[in-house]
């Protein structure tokens, strides 16, 4: 399996989208801080994913969800969850 999947960062609640084909593996790696591109903005929790047969598929759709009407679609289909969870502000 192939999966698309987006993590929500604690700290400023932006939006971090990544493919993997082992997304426990993938997750646990952004949640130890491992995955250095998004290491800095952590703690992580994981929101949203999507699984694929095929490669290509999945790859199309982390393309897809990185664009402007990708990241529209997510907000429009996590509305709810974000409505409940806003961003933290630092004071």
């Amino acid at each position: 399996m192939h999966y698309v999947y987006v993590l929500r960062s604690i700290s400023d609640g932006g939006f971090y989208i990544g493919y993997s084909a082992n997304l426990r593996r993938r997750v646990a790696q952004h949640i130890e801080g491992a995955a250095l591109a998004a290491s800095y903005r952590g703690p992580w929790k994981l929101i949203y994913y999507e699984a694929y047969l095929e490669q290509a598929d999945a790859v199309g759709r982390e393309k897809f969800l990185k664009s402007g009407g990708g990241r529209r679609f997510l907000r429009s289909q996590l509305k709810h969850y974000l409505q409940k969870q806003p961003p933290r502000t630092t004071a």
